[in-house]
């Protein structure tokens, strides 16, 4: 059991580390198109149009790579088109967000596996690396995805937007709380488009659900910027070096910044960042913040009535994350002492204890 957990978690670091410059450069692109216009909203003119149409570009390639590359570390070259082309489809079409790109790309690593153990004639043997694997792996992968995946997923977002509309009149307390935790679960994905459109959609009439909501899209990526600082021995370069990025693009309203982090190690990074948006979203109702711009992060302090609580909710929020996930997890110097006791290859420099 072990072994195999190693063995997903080695494609998973795998797609994520091909993942990662796509998120910062697009991330970073897009927060200063957003912090230079000043209106906490993505520009719509102008030369900031451009750099912010080429950060969309980045954070929304990302999904793809994240899924062609695990893909690629499972089946090798010929998992790379089934694995991206269902991601991307998986992502723009059913909103699964870059949880879904990772179902996909191990679905589409181990369906082309299958494919190559078909025995062929001496004569198409050479096609099957760029022409028949690529091709009926996409075909197979795509088809589970359009066929069998989407219609759960839309029925699910239905579902909880239904349920998040019989919560309108719960307590404050109770409905930050859930908002807080589909805000940052997913990061862009369908529970966090569920809970951020019922507060966005709201803006004009309950401007107090931004308030909120505005909170905890951002402590995601603080939160885990933070954590690197915090526990720099418990990060990779690379790691710390997103930390960075995603910090700033916290401050900007873009949760994505957690993503790579999230990716590369679910089971720790996941619980840190909804507990750590609870816990923001709530003190942003409780202190009753107002947000009046759809979007998050300190960028839309200026329309923020209630600004100590909004900073005080971050803070608290994202220091919460910060603590959670270096409390769960241990030090890289001592996994890769830990592993080189019982075996020296590559992949056992991962822990799940």
């Amino acid at each position: 059991m072990k072994n195999t957990l190693l063995e997903l978690r080695k494609h998973l670091l795998f797609g994520t580390s091909h993942m990662i410059p796509f998120i910062v450069a697009g991330g970073v692109l897009l927060s200063l198109a957003v912090m230079i216009s000043g209106k906490g909203a993505v520009p719509d003119t102008g030369i900031l149009k451009d750099i912010s149409d080429m950060g969309i570009a980045g954070l929304t390639l990302f999904t793809a790579v994240l899924g062609g590359y695990i893909a690629f570390s499972i089946a090798d070259r010929p998992g790379l088109a089934p694995g991206m082309i269902g991601s991307w489809i998986a992502v723009s079409q059913y909103k699964t967000g870059f949880l879904g790109a990772i179902i996909v790309g191990f679905l589409a690593g181990y369906v082309v596996n299958m494919l190559k153990k078909i025995k062929l004639p001496a004569s198409m043997r050479s096609l099957s690396t760029i022409f028949i694997c690529p091709l009926f792996g996409t075909l197979i992968v795509s088809g589970i995805v359009m066929w069998v995946i989407g219609t759960p997923i839309a029925l699910m977002m239905e579902g909880l937007n239904n349920w998040l509309s019989s919560m309108r009149d719960t307590g404050k307390v109770a409905l930050g709380a859930i908002l807080g935790g589909m805000t940052a679960f997913d990061m862009g994905g369908p529970i966090n488009k569920v809970a951020t459109l019922f507060a966005q959609t709201q803006v004009d009439t309950h401007p107090w659900l931004m308030g909120g909501v505005g909170v905890a899209i951002c402590t995601p990526p603080i939160g885990m910027g933070l954590a690197t600082i915090l526990g720099p021995k418990k990060y990779t370069r690379e790691e710390k070096e997103a930390g960075k990025a995603a910090i700033l693009m916290g401050l900007i309203g873009i949760s994505e910044g957690a993503i790579p982090f999230a990716a590369a190690d679910p089971l720790r990074v996941l619980p840190s960042i909804v507990v750590g948006g609870m816990v923001g979203n709530i003190i942003g109702f409780v202190m009753n913040v107002v947000n009046h711009a759809p979007w998050g992060g300190w960028i839309v302090l200026p329309v923020v009535e209630g600004k100590l609580g909004y900073v005080i909710a971050t803070i608290a929020g994202s220091l919460v994350t910060a603590l959670m996930v270096n409390l769960l997890k241990k030090p890289i110097v001592e996994k890769i002492e830990t592993t080189d006791a019982t075996d020296d290859s590559e992949e056992v420099e991962l822990d799940f204890d």
